[in-house]
């Protein structure tokens, strides 16, 4: 569909596996986390990542404390970080997640790959705390994004790619405000209104 890049969503199975999943339970009532990788429908993060060979991709952990897989001791970044280095280009990836601390083991752990935070605020206390970490760039919810957030962002020397729209209006409102990147289930909608928007 020409989109520029993929997210990936990565959670942990019962055999230290790293597979690409949103929810951490099955649509059975599996738990991701107590299943085998052959036992789930999602590919492994390697074969995804083989899939996405030439995009740029972000890799978001699922860290949720309320969730059955919740990892404190961050080993999913650890694992990630493995998996993204060994394969180097990592102007490639962003690793992105709602848990900050997940996204400082990250920087710790290999502070090559750029890291984003996920917020649904984009309010100067998450811009700050972003910075602090030393994160490259916020993933803010749609709903809750204005200009002046962008602004604000950039002033402190972060991208802003938010999500998820899928609504043209809304697409081409947030191209106008400068966003540097928008998640979306309608790339060919989203590159259609950028290419139009560059051009006129």
């Amino acid at each position: 569909m020409g989109a520029d890049g993929v997210e990936l969503d990565v959670r942990r199975t019962a055999d230290d596996q790293l597979v690409v999943h949103h929810d951490p339970v099955l649509a059975d009532g599996r738990v991701v986390r107590h299943t085998s990788a052959a036992d789930l429908p999602g590919p492994l993060l390697s074969d995804a990542l083989d899939a996405c060979a030439g995009m740029f991709v972000n890799v978001e952990i699922k860290n949720d404390e309320s969730e059955p897989d919740f990892d404190p001791d961050e080993w999913i970044a650890g694992r990630v970080a493995i998996e993204l280095a060994r394969r180097g280009t990592n102007a490639r990836w962003v690793v992105s997640s709602f848990r900050l601390a997940t996204i400082d083991a990250m920087r710790s752990i290999e502070p090559t790959i750029r890291t984003a935070w996920l917020t649904y605020d984009l309010d100067p206390e998450a811009i700050a705390a972003a910075g602090r970490g030393g994160h490259l760039g916020v993933h803010p919810w749609v709903e809750r994004l204005d200009a002046a957030a962008i602004r604000l962002a950039h002033a402190a020397g972060l991208f802003v790619t938010t999500w998820t729209c899928d609504e043209p209006d809304r697409i081409r409102q947030l191209i106008a405000w400068g966003v540097d990147g928008i998640c979306t289930n309608v790339p060919d909608v989203a590159l259609g209104i950028r290419a139009g928007v560059a051009s006129g």
